[in-house]
């Protein structure tokens, strides 16, 4: 039985075959640094004092809860916003997963916690980069933790964008029942 599976093999002649590659674009564009952004949400600030703040598990569950968006980092970035001596307001770094990939975006909040401007840092995906429009980054201008901040009933979707527009506003949502924990 061997030779004659070894016969039926000698009738075959084998080609190796070249490795597929597959090539995509990146279409990753960064926009602004976070330099860049602290200027523009901010222009009168006269320091920025950052604070990496480490969330507890009961902070985590607390945002969590309050949110009703799981908290997929451990550490945070705060930068408290002065001019002189007057806080002026936070600016918050954040990422959020688009349909693929990783968008950074900074949330500028008053001392009210009312969001004042949301700015995208980088967005890395080929499609969807509308969630850069002016007029739709707008819609989160004034809102609190108290509102429910949803894609649909609060803010417009995109179509086109829909993973970035409803991840960008549970980012946010996020964001700011955040400052609630750990500000309080």
């Amino acid at each position: 039985m061997k030779n004659r599976s070894l016969a039926l093999l000698g009738a075959y002649t084998f080609v190796p075959l070249a490795p597929i590659v597959w090539v995509t674009e990146s279409y990753a564009q960064k926009y602004l640094t976070i330099e860049e952004a602290q200027q523009l949400c901010f222009p009168a600030a006269t320091r920025f004092e950052l604070t990496e703040q480490v969330l507890t598990e009961d902070q985590r569950e607390r945002i969590e809860l309050q949110a009703d968006v799981p908290v997929e980092n451990e550490t945070v970035q705060v930068w408290r916003v002065f001019h002189q001596t007057e806080q002026r307001g936070y600016l918050v770094l954040d990422h959020v997963i688009g349909k693929h990939l990783l968008i950074d975006y900074v949330v500028a909040i008053s001392p009210e916690r009312r969001v004042t401007q949301v700015e995208i840092l980088e967005y890395r995906e080929n499609y969807g980069a509308e969630i850069r429009d002016a007029a739709w980054r707008q819609n989160f201008v004034g809102k609190t933790s108290k509102n429910s901040l949803k894609l649909r009933k609060d803010i417009p979707n995109i179509s086109g964008a829909t993973y970035s527009s409803l991840h960008v506003t549970e980012g946010v949502r996020r964001v700011l029942a955040m400052l609630d924990v750990i500000y309080p």
